[in-house]
């Protein structure tokens, strides 16, 4: 929301689409990095989008780097926030996603915030990023989350497609990642041959919401190059 309705404000025509059992999105949650794609390709379809900049974050950034290598005509320039090319899960929160949700919900949302926001600290006064966080994540279909690790965790396609792609590209990185830890952005966007990166010191994975103003600046300057 942050950043749609920032560049919306700013005449950008922007989507920002829920995936099926996402958010306001009925269906059935996808269970790959390539349907995920093949989805969005058909929304833009459906819309008569034929030509879009795709910016994605975290599980995002695979299905951006997916859909510019595999869509190249289709896909103009990629913002990539808190990425890399893979994003392996650990077995035991991949069970917990399956047998105890509310659990691997909390700890996703510790995990994946920084320090301002575990001080409870806020770009929007009276919010918190945790509580916040944790009902938009409960508010998705009850497998949502399990299929979103497995796609991301059985994706292996991103070094290579990461060769193909020649669009211009950002690397929009959080240098307290615990998630998808910097070193790994880095080497994403020196994989990118037409690429620049941007690093923010001291956010977490949810740099989007932690960091929105610089977030928002870099993106702008990078759409309207």
């Amino acid at each position: 929301v942050l950043q749609s309705r920032y560049f919306a404000y700013r005449g950008f025509p922007v989507l920002a689409p829920d995936f099926p059992g996402h958010g306001l999105s009925g269906g059935t949650p996808l269970d790959s990095i390539e349907a995920m794609t093949d989805w969005l390709i058909a929304l833009l379809d459906s819309l008569d989008v034929n030509t879009a900049c795709l910016v994605g974050h975290s599980q995002g950034c695979l299905v951006a780097i997916d859909a510019a290598s595999r869509y190249p005509r289709r896909i103009t320039r990629l913002g990539l926030i808190a990425g890399a090319l893979a994003i392996p899960v650990n077995d035991q929160l991949l069970t917990m996603s399956d047998k105890a949700l509310g659990k691997a919900i909390s700890v996703m949302t510790s995990w994946g915030h920084g320090p301002m926001a575990h001080m409870h600290d806020n770009t929007q006064p009276g919010h918190s990023f945790l509580g916040y966080g944790n009902r938009l994540m409960a508010s998705n279909d009850e497998t949502a989350l399990r299929n979103d690790l497995i796609a991301c965790n059985q994706y292996s396609a991103g070094q290579d497609a990461a060769t193909k792609i020649t669009q211009p590209a950002i690397c929009i990185l959080a240098g307290a990642d615990r998630m998808t830890p910097v070193k790994h952005g880095i080497a994403m966007a020196n994989s990118l041959v037409n690429s620049q990166q941007i690093i923010l010191d001291g956010a977490g994975h949810m740099l989007p919401a932690e960091r929105p103003a610089e977030v928002n600046d870099a993106l702008r300057g990078f759409l309207a190059g």
